[in-house]
């Protein structure tokens, strides 16, 4: 065999031997970056008061997938919670589920890939934790400052002369009152008026008696 011979013939296996070996490397890489249903795992827990459900994809290939979460009763689907597309990191990939969850509520996650490599569920039921999220806590209110309550002012006590005015006097009228009287004999501005008047009645009735009597003096001395 010459010397050429000898030489191709080694180059050929090296050649095959090398190919093997990338062939191996690729499937062997092919399977590391191959997403599983293993990388994907749900926890239940709270947010600020609130249930939720967070859903984690560890998938390094960051092939996307769609996660779809059911709310079960006895194994049986009641409802879809909801439902969220993720790429997965070596880092892992959370994506979080607003979920009212009741204690010891169970929920499946289901999972399934883009590419068709991934279409079950998350192995096992999740499970929520038998204590409910906390209440936040009302705030206590706080107790305004007591105000003093003010002593009212007596009112001040009138005086009997501020109190008991004297009665305004009547106005004078001069319109006759019902005896047909004046406003001066009604009222008694003149209490005189009436012994005047008495006198003089008297002195007419003697003044007319003299006259009277000295008429039949006359008379008589004429007759003689």
């Amino acid at each position: 065999m010459s010397i050429s011979r000898r030489i191709a013939g080694h180059s050929a296996r090296i050649v095959g031997v090398t190919s093997a070996s990338a062939a191996l490397a690729l499937g062997l890489a092919g399977n590391a970056l191959a997403c599983n249903i293993s990388e994907f795992s749900a926890v239940a827990t709270c947010d600020n008061f609130k249930g939720v459900i967070v859903v984690t994809d560890k998938d390094s290939s960051a092939t996307p997938a769609t996660v779809t979460v059911f709310l079960q009763d006895n194994g049986t689907d009641v409802k879809q919670v909801g439902e969220q597309t993720v790429r997965g990191s070596a880092e892992g990939t959370k994506v979080t589920f607003d979920e009212d969850w009741k204690p010891n509520t169970t929920y499946r996650i289901h999972v399934k890939t883009d590419n068709g490599a991934v279409d079950e569920d998350i192995k096992g039921s999740l499970t929520a934790p038998s204590t409910a999220c906390k209440t936040p806590d009302k705030p206590t209110p706080t107790p305004l400052p007591s105000t003093p309550e003010s002593t009212p002012t007596p009112s001040p006590t009138p005086s009997p002369s501020q109190s008991t005015s004297a009665a305004p006097m009547p106005k004078p009228s001069n319109a006759p009152s019902p005896g047909g009287g004046s406003h001066l004999a009604e009222t008694g501005a003149d209490s005189s008026t009436g012994v005047i008047a008495g006198v003089a009645a008297a002195l007419v009735a003697v003044g007319g008696g003299g006259l009277y009597l000295g008429a039949r003096r006359r008379g008589a001395n004429s007759a003689r």
